[in-house]
């Protein structure tokens, strides 16, 4: 007797691409099995393969004209109907595995896959697994994904505009931290970088969020002591293009700094200390130890009288006033001594300096050395601050930092965390003592093929190395199509949500680990919400439906009620609050509120 689930037989064997002959007795496209209905043929839907004590498990890619062998092209004209399969992993007793042992023979049963079978691979729960979802097709199915192999093998979230990347991603937070009546896993360490401010609310019951202009008190200031950056793209970002001899001897003064205050601090060898040591040095006595020869001029021919009208100071960043030099050979005479040319970019550099909006970076609170390079906080607490709190997330809102500076900003984050859990992979809180996972939102937007980009040459190297740290990478785009493609190529599992671009559909279809391009098909036409999840952490490419977090713990990227804005009745308008907002960064600022902000300062 036939069974209910049986579909067809195998016709070719192709390495992992399997042939399969429909059935005759399978024709109205819907089986009745056990009460339930299923699709029959459907693109992405799985078959088993009996193998006597074990069964081997594929999906179906291709259907119709295009899954025919080569050698049947006229079987279409015989009535015959062919399934294309991808084997993807077999059930050897009870438990599930990737891979196969071995292959099928020509004309082997090959059956619709059940609830029931399903629930044999995804159903059952082993340590170490998160779940985000059901499955598409069976709800009642939960899915799971390994997350040793989500984090270390890194992975990316990759949709459309409105297709729930934001949702997604907060779902997964929440899932990895204990949510909906599982346990999670309260140690967690995550570092979400927030381009648009969207996690701080959805987030805050398992995240400490951290904001270059706090909105409320369970925010905290976010500082990214400029000593800790690369000295090289400091330089840059200060002061432009600098001549090379010029940028050496800056550099050269930077490393003395950092010289003077090396003794006395734990791990420093002064003789093996170099310009990249993270070690605090002032940038408003560098700059005026190198803009003071600049301008100086001197009253006598030997110059050691200077020709100094009003001293400057370098905290206030106060220039020196000089005499002007002499066009004759009289005095005042021109200074000689220590000079760079660099006017214009020590001008620059000033300007920066003088800049509030880089307060953040150039004058970091606590983190900020005096003069002689002494900050009341040093790296320990910088690293206690991001990691040491009792929370299992960490959100960096990065909504108000300056576009000029947000590569390199990044690219400074990332490698201060990187390179703080690599040096310390073997200590308790080092990357192998307590894996590190960096959620990096908007990627698109800093992780493309620039040919000088801080940021994706960071990323590169912990997709590449941060395996065997302890350092995972979690990429989440709209636009795949412009990241970095070393990038996108490490990321062993990928969940793709709605994807309508057709580069951006052949960008997910290159870096994928099973060759199942019928899925990637199904790309355009998937709900809002669902996901094709495949590689590493997932036990199978699979078509599942993300969880929805709670309502109050969505992130704020939801589309605006644009009937309903636009149908009420327009009220008085006052322009002013909105003028505050912008100018103070701050979606959320109110007249009161800023009172109230105030009177706390006072």
């Amino acid at each position: 007797m036939i069974a209910p689930t049986f579909l067809g037989r195998v016709g070719a064997v192709a390495g992992a691409t399997i042939s399969v002959r429909q059935a005759e007795s399978v024709s109205s496209g819907i089986a009745i099995i056990g009460g339930r209905s299923y699709r029959v043929g459907q693109v992405g839907s799985f078959v088993r393969i009996p193998q006597g004590y074990h069964d081997l498990y594929g999906v179906i890619s291709q259907v119709g004209a295009n899954a025919t062998p080569d050698a049947l092209r006229d079987a279409g004209e015989r009535g015959e109907r062919w399934l294309t399969v991808q084997l993807v992993g077999e059930i050897v007793e009870v438990s599930f595995e990737r891979g196969i042992s071995q292959y099928p023979g020509i004309n082997d049963e090959v059956h619709l896959v059940t609830e029931e079978d399903l629930g044999r691979i995804y159903g059952s729960e082993a340590a170490g697994q998160v779940s985000i979802g059901r499955l598409a097709g069976a709800e009642s199915i939960l899915v799971r994904v390994d997350l040793d192999r989500l984090v270390t093998r890194h992975s990316a979230i990759l949709g459309s505009t409105g297709s729930g990347k934001s949702t997604t991603v907060a779902s997964l937070m929440r899932s990895i931290c204990g949510g909906a009546g599982e346990s999670g896993f309260p140690s967690a360490r995550i570092l979400l970088l927030d381009i648009h401010g969207e996690y701080g609310q959805a987030l805050r019951s398992v995240a400490t969020v951290f904001r270059v202009i706090p909105s409320s008190t369970h925010e905290r200031p976010l500082y990214v002591p400029y000593w800790a950056l690369d000295p090289l793209e400091l330089l840059d970002f200060l002061m432009g293009t600098i001549d090379p001899k010029a940028e050496t001897a800056v550099l050269d003064k930077i490393q003395a700094a950092k010289l003077a205050v090396a003794p006395g601090v734990e791990g420093v060898d002064v003789n093996a200390l170099t310009v990249n040591t993270p070690l605090p040095f002032s940038l408003k006595q560098l700059w005026f130890e190198l803009v003071d020869p600049e301008i100086k001029t001197w009253d006598d021919k030997d110059r050691t009288v200077r020709a100094v009208l009003e001293e400057g100071d370098a905290e206030t960043l106060k220039l020196p006033r000089y005499k002007p030099a002499s066009t004759t050979n009289t005095a005042p005479y021109q200074n000689q001594f220590g000079v760079l040319g660099i006017r214009r970019q020590l001008a620059q550099m000033r300007s920066r300096l003088l800049d509030r909006q880089y307060d953040f970076m150039l004058h970091p609170g606590d983190w900020e050395p005096d003069l002689q390079g002494k900050p009341q906080k040093d790296l320990p607490e910088l690293l206690a601050e991001w990691f040491g709190h009792p929370k299992p997330v960490t959100v960096l809102d990065l909504s108000g930092v300056p576009s000029p500076v947000l590569i390199r900003l990044i690219g400074g984050i990332l490698n201060i965390v990187y390179e703080a859990l690599f040096w310390g992979r073997d200590l308790p809180e080092g990357g192998r003592g307590r894996p590190q996972l960096i959620v990096m939102e908007e990627a698109h937007r800093y992780l493309g093929m620039d040919s000088n980009n801080p940021a994706r040459d960071m990323v590169q190297r912990i997709v590449k190395e941060g395996r065997k740290f302890g350092v995972g990478a979690m990429v989440v785009s709209q636009r795949p199509s412009e990241i970095d493609e070393t990038i996108l190529s490490q990321c062993g599992t990928l969940m793709a949500l709605r994807l309508s671009n057709t580069s951006d559909r052949a960008k997910v279809q290159a870096a994928l680990p099973d060759s199942l391009s019928g899925l990637i098909d199904t790309l355009p036409v998937l709900r809002t919400g669902e996901a094709v999840i495949m590689g590493e952490a997932a036990k199978l490419p699979i078509r599942c439906r993300i969880t929805l977090p709670p309502d109050d713990a969505r992130p704020s990227s939801g589309d605006p009620p644009v009937a309903d804005a636009w149908q009420r009745a327009r009220g008085a308008e006052d322009y002013r609050p909105l003028a505050a907002a912008w100018r103070s960064q701050n979606p959320r600022w109110s007249p009161g509120k800023q009172e109230k902000e105030e009177g706390d300062g006072a």
